[in-house]
């Protein structure tokens, strides 16, 4: 068995004081990613034993930024789609392995009133492009921070969010395009109808007492990869950060 967490930790410095470390632990995870890492190189030194460390750091300080923790070492690493325009704010880790490559994902907010959608539009364009490359050559898993809760059960005011950033027509379409072009949202897999399932709360209004949220961190596997599928989960009882960490175990 291989057991992946992915968790976006809104400023890892930050959630450092508040149990990173016995969460980390205690998950024994053998690809553990982070997103909204919010680092630049030699800001934190991690002592992760038995776990080899891939960073990206976005060029702005205090931003965006994503980390891989693997107990294996991959064949190896690539950083970014190789795009120039899309490869300065450190969103994109590839590791290859033998029968496998395995990505972590920040995508693009849309930002409010949907300022930057065009850009969202051109990053998931790139992206399903440099997915399907890799696909050619072995199945792909691929998680993270995805921006878009894909369906109306994926939060919990749908109409009230329509049009809103990660809740548009146009960034939900993309997401649907993937599903429909061969690649398998593990969580819905294994729990198709399940209501109330949010891996992101706003600090506002309560939002998390009240389970107001929106599932926006996913794990997508190629389609050859459904047969090894074993369970998927969502991590609400881990606090740390606005997103809990989300789990994806297979054979």
């Amino acid at each position: 068995m291989m057991k992946f967490i992915s968790w976006n930790v809104n400023g890892l410095r930050a959630c450092m004081g508040k149990n990173f470390m016995e969460y980390f632990q205690e998950a024994d995870a053998d690809l553990f990613c982070l997103q909204e890492t919010k680092l630049q190189e030699g800001q934190i030194d991690l002592d992760l034993s038995g776990y080899h460390q891939y960073w990206n750091y976005a060029e702005k300080k205090g931003y965006s930024g994503t980390a891989i923790f693997a107990k294996q070492e991959p064949l190896q690493v690539m950083y970014g789609m190789g795009i120039e325009e899309h490869d300065h704010e450190g969103r994109l880790i590839t590791l290859e392995y033998p029968d496998f490559y395995f990505i972590t994902c920040y995508t693009p907010n849309a930002q409010d009133g949907l300022k930057r959608l065009d850009y969202r539009m051109a990053w998931e364009d790139a992206f399903y492009a440099y997915l399907k490359k890799l696909e050619e050559k072995k199945p792909v898993i691929f998680c993270g921070d995805l921006n878009v809760a894909h369906q109306e059960i994926d939060l919990k005011n749908p109409k009230t969010n329509h049009h809103n950033a990660g809740f548009s027509d146009e960034e939900r379409a993309k997401m649907t395009r993937l599903q429909e072009n061969g690649f398998i949202d593990t969580f819905r897999y294994f729990y198709p109808d399940l209501e109330g399932a949010y891996s992101w709360w706003s600090y506002r209004f309560h939002a998390r007492e009240k389970n107001a949220g929106w599932r926006i961190d996913y794990f997508l596997v190629s389609e050859a990869l459904k047969d090894r599928l074993v369970s998927a989960g969502i991590h609400n009882e881990v606090f740390g950060s606005d997103h809990c960490p989300v789990e994806l175990v297979i054979k």
